[in-house]
């Protein structure tokens, strides 16, 4: 009904009507990404489909607060008040000083990339890498994201999951990057079923061409909270030389969070699908 109290939308992409303050700001912060660091306020406005105005009176607010920086073209980026609260998260900073050591250990003995990742929703997300100058072209950052069922450390996520998440990811259309190795359904549920049994995962990529082999962080209650992953140019370093200090670095880490292990004698790990 036109001009009726109590409409949700209205024309000309304003937000809905009572929508609190707070989520056209997060709305805000949201749109930016790791290929939108940097945008004026048109660009916000549009990506988060609220009417300038409103976007420019909230983009003050939070430049006050300081979770916006000016730049001196005009352009908005990321303030790092956010980043001096978002290190309070436990589970990501607080994982990351914990497993910090060992991931140190481990790149003393790689020298490539050693990545430290949780799982948010269906993402891969990840909270430290480390990287040597000889290393391969760095393909996330610290603080970056991917898919679940296209990274090392994501399978090892997605594997300790719960059934309904598992199903709603298997079921996700593939995502559109050349690098990325598909896998049927059938062959994803088998790998995911594999790395629970070994405790080992490992995953290729075509572009940069790279191997990696990623294990779980346990916390005190026998959860995976974390996973770990080394990355290397495909062919330099057999999966089976790799696999024992990626799995002893995430044992590491668990036991320092209180984890205490069962006894195994299986220690191998899944055989990577076709390239």
């Amino acid at each position: 009904m036109s001009g009726a109290q109590g409409t949700s939308t209205v024309r000309g992409g304003r937000p809905k009507q009572g929508e609190p303050v707070v989520g056209r700001a997060l709305r805000l912060l949201g749109v930016f990404s790791d290929r939108r660091r940097a945008l004026t306020l048109t660009e916000m406005a549009r990506l988060a489909d609220i009417p300038t105005p409103t976007a420019s009176r909230l983009i003050v607010q939070l430049m006050e607060w300081g979770a916006l920086e000016r730049l001196d073209d005009g352009r908005y980026v990321i303030g790092v008040r956010l980043w001096e609260v978002a290190s309070l998260s436990p589970r990501g900073h607080g994982v990351r000083e914990i497993a910090l050591p060992f991931l140190e250990d481990l790149f003393e003995v790689t020298r490539h990339h050693v990545l430290l990742a949780v799982r948010d929703n269906e993402e891969v997300l990840l909270i430290e890498r480390l990287s040597s100058r000889e290393a391969p072209e760095a393909i996330y950052r610290a603080g970056g994201r991917a898919p679940l069922r296209y990274t090392a450390v994501g399978l090892v996520l997605l594997a300790w999951a719960d059934q309904q998440f598992q199903e709603i990811v298997l079921k996700s259309p593939p995502e559109d990057d050349p690098g990325m190795i598909h896998m049927p359904e059938g062959q994803l549920r088998r790998t995911l079923s594999d790395i629970r049994r070994t405790g080992v995962a490992m995953l290729r990529r075509t572009e940069p061409l790279v191997l990696s082999v990623a294990s779980p962080v346990f916390n005190a209650e026998g959860s995976v909270v974390a996973a770990l992953s080394v990355v290397v140019p495909d062919g330099s370093t057999p999966p089976n030389v790799l696999a024992p200090p990626v799995r002893a670095a995430a044992r590491g880490v668990s036991r320092s969070l209180g984890y205490q292990a069962q006894p195994s004698s299986r220690t191998w790990m899944t055989q990577p699908p076709a390239r």
